[in-house]
């Protein structure tokens, strides 16, 4: 799925570690969402957008995966 969590992390001036620990999540979860290698679940969808002040649909692209 891609997202805009690196590019809102970087506006903000937050460190990975930063981010994650608003979150309450690991570092290595950050990492994990902002490359793409692991989907958030809809509560930390949700926790992310708050945070950020956006929608979840502004933040997340599912893209065409699954898509008919």
């Amino acid at each position: 799925m891609n997202n805009r969590v690196r590019e809102l992390r970087a506006e903000h001036a937050w460190s990975q570690a930063e981010l994650a620990e608003r979150l309450d999540v690991s570092r290595q979860t950050v990492n994990a969402i902002e490359t793409g290698k692991y989907d958030p679940s809809l509560p930390l969808a949700f926790a992310i957008a708050r945070l950020f002040g956006e929608s979840i649909e502004a933040i997340f692209d599912p893209g065409t995966r699954g898509a008919r």
